[in-house]
């Protein structure tokens, strides 16, 4: 390992001597929130980037390993939708002083979790909407705003974010999907790191079918 340190996604500060990135799964303490192993923000702590997360709707954050959350991203979750089938949207039951109880929850356009995968990287200020699911090695382009699921090693941009293309072939996708470097252990990720940042495509497809 490199100076004779192994890789630990138990520290908060994985730079010495620089506070601002973090790997986020040790400091994250709401147990609605989920975050994968050497997951990192470029930010001193975390989840403030979460808003709307409210105990009561159920929902949940879950981001896999190996992610990189740049500046400003923000996960905007259920409790900021209103409802949307009455007159009005506006939110009497949070405010103080309203006679109305809260909405059934089948009132409420609830979408569920926000799933993120592994090895995903979300470029900086861009915003990510309740429910939706991001698969592996996708990349969100800076200032994006996902309103819709993005299938694995997509790179998508915008507002909305449309997909802008794949990553890889279809055959290096599957390989990739099937071999799930993130799952293997911290050696062994060590080890594979000439074929993961490796640029000659053929050659990673060629050595994938090999180990698989």
């Amino acid at each position: 390992m490199k100076n004779g340190k192994t890789p630990d996604p138990n520290v908060i500060h994985p730079i010495p001597g620089y506070d601002g990135e973090i790997y986020v799964r040790p400091t994250v303490t709401n147990p609605n929130i989920v975050i994968g192993d050497f997951t990192y923000i470029a930010d001193s702590e975390f989840e403030s980037h979460v808003t709307h997360l409210y105990e009561w709707n159920g929902d949940k954050l879950i981001i896999g390993k190996f992610c990189q959350i740049a500046a400003g991203v923000e996960f905007v979750m259920n409790g900021a939708n209103h409802q949307m089938n009455a007159v009005t949207t506006f939110p009497f039951y949070t405010l103080e002083g309203w006679s109305m109880d809260p909405p059934a929850p089948a009132d409420l356009p609830l979408k569920g979790d926000t799933v993120i995968g592994n090895d995903v990287w979300i470029g900086q200020n861009a915003v990510i909407l309740p429910g939706v699911h991001i698969g592996d090695g996708a990349i969100i382009g800076a200032n994006s705003v996902v309103g819709s699921d993005i299938a694995p090693y997509t790179v998508v941009a915008g507002n909305p974010a449309k997909p802008l293309r794949k990553r890889f072939d279809n055959e290096l996708i599957g390989l990739l999907l099937e071999f799930r470097w993130w799952n293997r252990s911290i050696e062994e990720i060590d080890a594979l790191i000439p074929l993961l940042t490796c640029g000659n495509l053929e050659k990673v497809k060629t050595e994938l079918r090999k180990m698989l």
